[in-house]
């Protein structure tokens, strides 16, 4: 009873308190997080999820409550959605993030509460099947599972209920199986990555003015979760832009070979510091390496939670997914009956809301770097810049003119895609799931969890 009151406290805070050497290529075999995510709730970090804005009252203002805002409803009244969760919002942050998102379209369109349906902690078993089945036979229109190893269950519902909507989250076989009533979604998260990687680069730069460290030891560390594409693609993004202000910067990584573990976090990010890096970011939402950061003194970019409330002196900056804009535009599109114009893959970005970046804390963060993230989000939603602009990285020494990407999955992880063309990697585009899995020069692994 204790350990569940302490969690209702800090998702309570969290509502409260934020706004917002040889080419090595890993083929994607992800294991299912439900058999490596925490279920403690006391390893969330006391920080606040990634969001979007501030409310802010000037003296006198009148404080408007959510009942004198709440829109008229803008769907039909007897449409429902339903959203099925691997966790909760109480011990999962990945959870808590598309939890808050629906919500908050629930609000923007006047949803009422039994218009959302929301199914907490079903595994990537059968018992996703039954779920999704259920939410069906209830009357949902549209069904989104927010956990990768979900689909398969998703996609045998959507043969049998031709006319629900069902969508995924980070699968991969939307737009192999082509069945009509069946969609994936990601976010290009990689995006946010560059970002916070061009801030971190602006801070390894302060610290070689300053005296702290020399060029050559501007070195970053990574904490990962395993050495999949979707790990591979956002360190990848991470390093370039840091390097795209930081010539000499140079990123090692390790892998915790869990996808939620503050222990083996932690101890990930520990063993980087020990190895001469001099800020450290992370895959993994869990409170571990800001921790390890905060007792070495090491600045640290999060993600998906801001820190800086609770490590003020090296917290730098945070980037996270938004899935509103997605809930948003399934939910109108089921109900107008246009369903079957969900696309198969969709993978938002910066440009459509879908990720952002949000705490950046300018008591730790270089002098300008506000201005230079302003400079490339503008640059990322025109398409002047690519983040795998093939320009911008060798592999051997070489810039890669060709690669032909696992993007179509089958059991032998087969190159079948061409994704490099007009000079860069076309990642998120020919599916929305990442695909990039190269190992580019610069970077270096200090362990394998294989």
């Amino acid at each position: 009873m204790t350990k569940r009151i302490l969690s209702l406290f800090l998702l309570f805070a969290l509502l409260l308190s934020f706004s917002a050497c040889t080419t090595v290529v890993i083929k994607e075999s992800r294991k299912n997080k439900n058999t490596e995510q925490s279920t403690r709730a006391e390893e969330l970090p006391a920080t606040a999820a990634l969001t979007n804005a501030e409310v802010v009252t000037s003296p006198g203002e009148e404080i408007v409550t959510a009942e004198d805002t709440k829109p008229a409803a803008q769907v039909s009244p007897d449409f429902k959605i339903g959203l099925i969760c691997l966790h909760d919002e109480i011990i999962s942050v990945d959870d808590y993030v598309f939890i808050k998102a629906i919500n908050e379209v629930k609000a923007l369109l006047g949803l009422t509460d039994g218009q959302v349906v929301i199914k907490r902690n079903i595994p990537e078993s059968n018992e996703c099947y039954d779920a999704a089945r259920d939410l069906a036979e209830s009357g949902c229109k549209v069904i989104f599972a927010d956990s990768f190893g979900h689909e398969d269950y998703m996609i045998r519902a959507a043969r049998e209920y031709p006319e629900v909507q069902f969508c995924s989250y980070s699968g991969y076989k939307a737009h192999t199986e082509k069945q009509p009533n069946y969609h994936n979604a990601y976010a290009r998260i990689y995006e946010g990555r560059f970002l916070t990687g061009v801030a971190a680069g602006l801070k390894l730069n302060e610290m070689i003015a300053s005296g702290t460290i020399a060029p050559e030891q501007a070195v970053l560390g990574y904490a990962g979760a395993f050495p999949y594409a979707e790990v591979i693609s956002d360190y990848t993004a991470f390093f370039l832009g840091a390097r795209s202000v930081c010539p000499s910067a140079t990123m090692k990584v390790s892998f915790a070979a869990s996808w939620f573990d503050q222990a083996r976090e932690q101890e990930a990010a520990t063993t980087l510091i020990n190895a001469g890096c001099v800020l450290i970011s992370q895959h993994s939402a869990s409170g571990g390496a800001p921790r390890a950061c905060a007792q070495y003194g090491v600045p640290n970019v999060s993600y998906a939670v801001d820190t800086a409330a609770d490590y003020p002196n090296t917290a730098l900056i945070t980037t996270g997914m938004d899935w509103a804009p997605y809930f948003e535009m399934i939910i109108k599109l089921t109900d107008e009956g246009k369903g079957a114009e969900i696309p198969y893959d969709w993978a938002g970005g910066i440009a459509e809301g879908a990720v952002k970046t949000g705490g950046l804390n300018d008591a730790v963060a270089a002098k300008n770097t506000r201005s230079e993230l302003d400079a490339c989000i503008e640059l990322i939603k025109s398409g002047k810049l690519k983040v795998f602009d093939t320009g911008s990285f060798t592999v051997n020494g070489e810039t890669l003119t060709s690669y032909l990407a696992d993007v179509d999955y089958d059991n032998y992880f087969t190159g079948e895609t061409e994704a490099i063309r007009d000079g860069y990697f076309h990642e998120c585009e020919y599916r929305s799931a990442p695909y990039f899995d190269i190992t580019i020069d610069g970077i270096q692994w200090i362990n394998n969890p294989y």
